[in-house]
């Protein structure tokens, strides 16, 4: 019942993440709730944990 509630605001439970690399400066991933990552609100049609791991292994670091 309370996912009904939330479901309808892309904005709330957004879940979100700094990311950046000696190429880029910091940038946001989000996942707003389909599952995959958001960059620029440009939705990437790829999972969000798969899309970080994928940065960090290109020596990109997110989060902490």
């Amino acid at each position: 019942m309370a996912f009904s509630l939330w479901g309808c605001k892309k904005d709330d439970g957004r879940a979100c993440t700094t990311c950046n690399s000696p190429q880029t400066a910091n940038f946001e991933v989000c996942d707003d709730g389909d599952g995959n990552a958001t960059v620029n609100g440009e939705n990437t049609g790829t999972s969000f944990d798969v899309y970080i791991a994928d940065l960090e292994a290109a020596g990109a670091t997110c989060g902490g």
